[in-house]
């Protein structure tokens, strides 16, 4: 198959300018750490509901938004923004109550299968807006000296894991793959290919510990062997969606990589691990 330079060129311009926002908006402050990753959960909480469309449901967009922001709103880092009152039980409460309105919503609705339509709701919320609010908990980290402050790189090594084993596993399969893992969800996946990309992705989190951000000798080491798992049935899951829904990408807001979902579908399952391990254990 020839080489086609337009589309490289286009995936690579649009890949570069995907890059360099992320990085600068985790790096430059908090705000606009926060506010990227509020937009993501927003316009992946939309193409979700697309998703869900496709697949027969019609979601309560207008509750689903309102609970999307109850949840981003949860995690937020309030001394950051100086808020007085206390904003994140306030906006929990609502969230807590969001998934019932929605299922009465359902109850006097006159379509078929109404029930579908607030799960789908809820399910939204769960898949494509509470990972990215659980990164405004993971970003300020506790360095075990009674100090908790705003932690970018380790965000951002958590990403550069993330990246590494999609890259080094897409490269192993290319290089070694011959079993596939589940064909039916996602062809191009084999097993030689996602062992690559563990292994390769453990022996980084070494290093990352050493010169990006040091942690508890253990944790980086343990994220090294998870993360890659984690990523990978992430992206497995996306793909199952989309499958089921009969489309190729989540979305276009990316000429050439697809939409939110598709680059962040592995950060979705990592994001919920990360902060169970790191605000629980």
């Amino acid at each position: 198959m020839a080489l086609n330079l337009k589309t490289l060129a286009t995936r690579s311009i649009s890949a570069a300018v995907f890059v360099v926002l992320l990085v600068g908006a985790v790096l430059w402050n908090y705000y606009s750490f926060t506010l990227f990753f509020f937009a993501v959960a927003l316009l992946g909480l939309n193409e979700f509901y697309r998703l869900a469309e496709k697949l027969g449901a019609s979601p309560h967009k207008g509750l689903g938004f309102f609970a999307a922001v109850c949840a981003y709103l949860t995690f937020i880092n309030r001394d950051a923004f100086a808020i007085d009152f206390n904003l994140n039980k306030i906006m929990a409460g609502l969230l807590i109550l969001c998934p019932f309105v929605s299922m009465a919503i359902s109850m006097f609705s006159k379509k078929e299968n109404s029930m579908k339509n607030a799960f789908f709701t809820i399910g939204g919320i769960i898949y494509s807006v509470l990972p990215f609010a659980f990164l405004n908990a993971i970003v300020f980290y506790d360095d075990g000296c009674n100090e908790t402050q705003f932690s970018p790189w380790l965000i951002l090594g958590l990403i550069f894991l993330i990246w590494s084993n999609d890259t080094f596993a897409y490269l192993g399969g290319s290089l070694f793959g011959k079993n596939k893992m589940i064909e039916r969800v996602s062809p191009g996946k084999t097993w030689e290919g996602t062992l690559t990309g563990v292994l390769i992705t453990f022996g980084l989190s070494f290093l990352f510990n050493r010169f990006v951000y040091k942690m508890d000798p253990v944790l980086w080491p343990v994220l090294g062997i998870s993360i890659p798992v984690l990523a990978t049935v992430g992206d497995l899951i996306e793909s199952k969606l989309k499958r089921e829904a009969g489309i190729k990408d989540s979305g276009n807001i990316m000429p050439g990589h697809g939409g939110i979902l598709d680059r962040f579908d592995s950060l979705i399952f990592v994001s919920p691990f990360v902060f169970v391990l790191f605000k629980f254990f």
